[in-house]
């Protein structure tokens, strides 16, 4: 930095010399001759201007050979003077100064931060304008010649987030840092040391929901593609029978849903058909058999079959399935083979195909709309019922319990998912199956009817079975065992046995994921109504 403001004295300094040089040549030529208008220093320097900046006022001009040809010289200046002005008026117009500029007076507004520029990071940033009128969206790069413009206001900036994040100057709420390109965390040279900034950062990878740092969370499209497609399309009562076909990412991602939150009656018993290669989802989580019939279907309990031939060899299955999810990753397999159940085979329930196009006539999911949103990522309202969720569970019982900053991920994921089936629990209540929103007018309504029936001995023993059950499946599916004393290193619980076995306090306890109810609409109706 030194040599350069180096040079560019001496740049100046010579320039200097040399315009000094050119004032004395014109006013010694000119003075000599009787017939100019250039007479004294003051006229040579007046001239000067007068050309440099190509006003040309006329009263003076040069007659003498020396003195034209300094004003040839001082006109060619002229030219090079303009366009170099205009230049820097330009450069500084359509530089990061401006904007830098206009968004220290923005600082009260909701400022979201995207290091990169694809499809994704655009639908995201359309839902947010959508969502939040005091959004300030912010891209790291620009578009390419061949991306669309956005039709929202946003800002290009191409420097460092930390000198974005110092014109916040920590006024409002945290900016919002988005890494949607996959595994972009550690390579994205605008996100360096992102862990030390006072931002909330979200990055998009491929290896599942966990921590880097106290402020970066990481999400995935296959973990949000199977809770917006379970939200959208839940599990009814009438259905038996489901075929998933396709167990990459995305069919994984949507049994592990499937199996922690599709818990709707004590006497369900769904049959999952799975087609894929499920070698390691079953070497990972090998407890399963505890609460799933295993490769038989049951009248007493959920099964998993899981085929390892082909699917089409098992026409039975699906020509009875209550439902078929395609969920293949290679999104153009799965129409393939949605074509050709549609062409070969008599289907009675509806097929679910996950892609990423429109098409009419076509049940589909996990487009980019679905699955890019502010609540799908944030997932602020359910993260916010989370913490409730435990805050309550700690004044319900006698012992001694873990606030929510205290809680390790496991089992803040614990709480996550028992707010995830609070939108269950509301539909078994107020026995709809067509509801898909949590708002507040709808847990008011469903806690009022809660309070009306749990008054039934039957009922509220069905209302703990149903609890149970459900947490159950999550521990069972983390692979805990039962032990006489919680020990979280050896993953025991006492309580992960049969309901019949849980002593009158342990049963007791399952009344209070029903009994939030009342509480969630009292902290969170008004946000979720709004």
């Amino acid at each position: 930095m030194r040599g350069r403001r180096g040079v560019y004295l001496r740049f100046g300094l010579a320039a200097m010399c040399i315009y000094i040089v050119l004032l004395l040549i014109l006013y010694f030529s000119e003075a000599a001759d009787g017939s100019a208008t250039i007479h004294t220093l003051g006229d040579a320097f007046w001239y000067s201007l007068v050309t440099l900046t190509t006003v040309g006022y006329g009263d003076m001009t040069p007659v003498t050979p020396y003195g034209q040809l300094v004003g040839v010289v001082f006109l060619i200046l002229a030219a090079g003077i303009m366009m170099t002005l205009i230049g820097a008026a330009v450069s500084f117009v359509t530089s990061e100064i401006v904007p830098l500029f206009m968004l220290g007076f923005q600082r009260k507004r909701n400022w979201y931060y995207f290091a990169d520029c694809g499809a994704e990071a655009d639908v995201l940033a359309a839902d947010i304008i959508r969502e939040d009128p005091e959004a300030v969206i912010i891209y790291g790069e620009r578009k390419n010649e061949s991306g669309e413009i956005p039709n929202y206001p946003c800002l290009y900036l191409n420097t460092s987030l930390s000198q974005i994040v110092s014109r916040k100057n920590n006024v409002g709420t945290k900016c919002k840092v988005f890494v949607m390109e996959e595994n972009g965390i550690g390579v994205n040279r605008r996100i360096n040391r992102v862990h030390m900034l006072p931002v909330d950062v979200y990055a998009r990878t491929t290896n599942g929901r966990d921590k880097l740092s106290g402020n970066v969370t990481f999400f995935h499209s296959h973990d949000c593609c199977a809770r917006q497609y379970w939200l959208s399309r839940p599990l009814c009562a009438k259905e038996n029978t489901i075929v998933i076909i396709g167990f990459g990412n995305y069919g994984w991602s949507i049994l592990e849903r499937a199996i922690l939150t599709n818990v709707i009656s004590t006497s369900q018993h769904v049959a999952y058909h799975i087609f894929g290669n499920a070698e390691e989802f079953l070497a990972l989580h090998d407890r399963l058999h505890e609460v799933f019939s295993l490769n038989q279907e049951s009248d007493v309990q959920d099964s998993l079959i899981f085929h390892k031939k082909f699917w089409g060899k098992q026409r039975e299955v699906l020509e009875r399935a209550d439902r078929i999810i395609i969920c293949e990753d290679d999104e153009q397999e799965g129409w393939n083979i949605f074509w050709n159940l549609s062409r070969y085979y008599k289907i009675r329930g509806r097929i679910d195909l996950r892609s990423s196009r429109m098409a009419p006539g076509v049940s589909y999911f996990g487009t980019n709309e679905e699955i890019y949103t502010l609540r799908q990522i944030i997932r602020a309202d359910l993260n916010h019922a989370a913490v409730v969720i435990n805050d309550l569970f700690c004044k319900s019982v006698s012992y001694p319990t873990l606030g929510w900053d205290e809680l390790d991920d496991f089992h803040k994921q614990s709480k996550i998912v028992a707010a995830d089936h609070l939108l269950m629990k509301i539909r078994i209540l107020l026995e709809n199956e067509k509801i898909t929103e949590l708002s507040g007018p709808v847990a008011e309504m469903a806690y009022h009817k809660y309070c009306e029936t749990k008054s039934s001995e039957t009922a509220r023993e069905e209302y703990r079975r149903l609890e149970h059950m459900r947490w159950l499946r999550f521990y069972i599916y983390h692979n805990w065992s039962w032990g006489p004393v919680r020990n979280d290193e050896e993953r025991q619980h006492p309580m992960l046995c049969e309901y019949e076995r849980l002593t009158p306090e342990q049963k007791k306890e399952r009344d209070a994921s029903w009994e939030l109810l009342g509480l969630i609409f009292a902290e969170l109706g008004e946000d979720s109504a709004g």
